[in-house]
């Protein structure tokens, strides 16, 4: 059953998907290429709830309003659409939000940031990971950021969340493999997205900014194969090298970045 659900070069047509944070960018390509995939169902789900049922209506899809920095909003919808739809093979936790600043990010936002780009991913799997391995497997997919793996220059809680994003990625798959969980982290430099608007010379853009469709296309793709670790930026990978392979040449080359780029005072 596990390579039914999700075998090498695993099939996405007549599997049920979530996708959180469909309003918009990354998440609403995702919805529309799940769909032309032959998903039996995607579910498009989003604080904002307009947002949500638009592109639902454009694909055939389901929408909810969730509010992902809320556990119980999490749960709730997991078990409507385990009740009304079917059983999730695919759940993709791709909202997220960034804040800027350093040191001195009010702790609210610090809160908030930390339950959407990580408590949210750890809400999810909560839920579900007992129903996937009851029926002998599932895919948990998330959303991180290149800054999960090298670091973001003017936002400290961007930075320190998505790291830790990519981090319980990493404990979900070890943890969790031998029930037939399968886990891919999502980590892009910039894409064109509501986030990155008006953001179009930030450092995170020093490799081009993608647009939304192609980096769905990729995460496809990497779906298909089982890949961990997805790059639409490939560069990304040399960095991670760079920095392995000499951590202090690394800090003080993103110091050099952070001097050109930040705009803490």
């Amino acid at each position: 059953m596990v390579d039914q659900v999700c075998g090498p070069n695993m099939d996405i047509s007549g599997k049920i998907t979530v996708i959180t944070g469909a309003a918009s960018g990354i998440g609403k390509a995702l919805c529309v290429a799940f769909a032309a995939e032959g998903a039996k169902a995607v579910v498009c789900v989003d604080r904002d709830g307009d947002g949500a049922k638009a592109t639902a209506d454009q694909i055939g899809g389901h929408a909810f309003t969730v509010d992902v920095a809320n556990e119980a909003q999490i749960k709730d919808m997991i078990d409507a659409v385990e009740r009304d739809i079917g059983p999730i093979d695919l759940f993709w936790s791709n909202a997220g939000i960034a804040v800027g600043g350093g040191m001195d990010t009010p702790n609210d936002e610090w809160q908030r940031t930390w339950d959407i780009n990580v408590m949210a991913h750890v809400w999810a799997a909560r839920h579900l990971v007992p129903l996937m391995a009851a029926r002998g497997g599932g895919y948990l997919l998330n959303t991180s950021s290149a800054a999960g793996l090298l670091n973001q220059i003017g936002s400290a809680s961007y930075g320190v969340t998505k790291h830790a994003a990519v981090g319980l990625a990493e404990w979900i798959a070890l943890t969790h493999g031998d029930q037939g969980i399968k886990v891919s982290v999502l980590c892009p430099q910039a894409v064109r997205t509501e986030m990155t608007r008006g953001h179009e010379d930030h450092v995170a853009a020093i490799d081009g900014m993608m647009e939304p469709e192609p980096v769905a296309q990729i995460c496809i793709q990497a779906i298909k194969d089982e890949t961990f670790l997805i790059l639409p930026h490939p560069q990304v990978r040399d960095y991670m090298r760079h920095k392995t392979a000499d951590y202090d040449r690394w800090i003080g080359g993103m110091r050099k970045l952070n001097r050109q780029f930040d705009t803490l005072p």
